[in-house]
């Protein structure tokens, strides 16, 4: 007889804010097959709000470098035993080669996993064709090229709204007020400008945006990377992925692989 599955500890670098972590936590047990609290994924939280600003480091040039403490927040975490890192913010994905390179349990690379995820979806990674992803994120995703190695290795194109101070003031709005007229009103505003470029697909890569985005406008499809990486969350816990996924140097598997655990393809 086949015992329960036994689920691995996955460790959470959160704070980057803490709303946004929340909401991975919420996703990962909504998604989660549970009849029992046993099923459901254990993980250990790190809300640090102290991470330095990244809007701070990245945009204004004025903040520390957050990479040092997200490099001291992760050996914690393994070092409490966790076996596998995910972290909530696409924006400090930047500092993901740092991560990977400090600890040597699996890093859930949240943007190697959506641009894989993307390509799977509509077979771009076995096309000549590019497809366009229109990207609501943080005006720092864009300045780091956080998506750009991902995209271009499955044949997407990221496609960013040309007004990117409103995309700075809709995530800070949601930051210092949750939702809001005025954070959602910039949101659909920059989705709208957006759907007159000929995309493929919206992305949903900024945590903050990710609280809002049931007000996004119809029409076109859409992906949240939170989504994502809540369903990497579950699948590696219940026995999926069991190496680091390394940044422009590695094949990623499908999520349908993590799923069922067959990571050779």
């Amino acid at each position: 007889m086949i015992g329960p599955v036994k689920m691995r500890v996955v460790g959470v670098l959160g704070g980057m804010g803490p709303e946004a972590t929340v909401l991975l936590m919420s996703r990962v047990i909504t998604l989660t097959p549970a009849s029992d609290d046993s099923d459901h994924v254990p993980m250990l939280i790190d809300n640090n709000t102290q991470v330095p600003s990244r809007i701070k480091a990245i945009i204004e040039k004025t903040g520390e470098d957050p990479g040092t403490v997200l490099v001291v927040m992760a050996r914690r975490l393994a070092e409490a035993g966790v076996e596998a890192l995910a972290m909530p913010c696409n924006t400090a994905h930047h500092y993901a080669p740092l991560l990977k390179e400090a600890v040597s349990i699996p890093f859930l690379d949240m943007v190697e996993l959506t641009a894989d995820h993307i390509a799977r979806l509509c077979g771009s990674a076995d096309s000549s064709a590019v497809l366009r992803v229109g990207m609501l994120a943080s005006p720092a995703v864009r300045i780091t090229g956080v998506f750009d190695r991902a995209f271009a290795a499955r044949g997407l194109y990221p496609v960013y709204p040309p007004r990117q101070d409103a995309m700075l003031a809709c995530i800070k709005a949601i930051k210092a007020a949750g939702r809001s007229d005025t954070a959602i009103e910039l949101l659909q505003n920059a989705a709208v400008e957006l759907t007159t470029e000929g995309l493929d697909f919206l992305l949903v890569a900024c945590s903050e945006l990710s609280l809002i985005k049931d007000n996004l406008p119809y029409g076109i499809p859409v992906v949240d990377t939170i989504d994502v990486l809540a369903e990497a969350v579950i699948a590696f816990s219940r026995g999926g992925l069991a190496r680091t996924v390394k940044m422009g140097t590695e094949k990623t598997a499908t999520m349908s692989a993590y799923v069922s655990g067959d990571i050779s393809k």
